[in-house]
């Protein structure tokens, strides 16, 4: 399993905009190898606001052929040379191969 982690410091007041962004349904929803996609917001931050969306992949092939797909490219022509909105302080992504996975005793939907 892949997880791709993008972490998003907005102004204060602004989390709900890109919680907003990341929870409309796109092109990547029905990807083959897709798990499913988090969006969360740090409730700790007292300067700036944070939003964390995690997707998990299946393996890393399907990501990387996410990453190939004529859809992908093609949105990163369309938003290229266009500003991040205002209230972004700023954007990091992660990558990280999952090593292991230990579920608890008690495990719910949390839909």
């Amino acid at each position: 399993m892949l997880i791709q982690t993008r972490t998003i410091v907005v102004e204060k007041g602004n989390s709900d905009k890109v919680v907003e962004r990341f929870s409309k349904e796109g092109l990547l929803d029905g990807r083959e190898g897709l798990i499913d996609i988090s969006v969360m917001v740090n409730k700790r931050s007292k300067e700036n606001e944070e939003v964390v969306v995690l997707i998990r992949w299946e393996s890393e092939e399907a990501w990387k052929a996410w990453e190939k797909s004529p859809e992908h490219i093609q949105g990163h022509r369309n938003n290229k040379g266009s500003t991040p909105p205002e209230y972004v302080i700023s954007t990091t992504v992660n990558m990280y191969e999952v090593k292991k996975i230990r579920s608890g005793q008690f495990v719910r939907d949390t839909e």
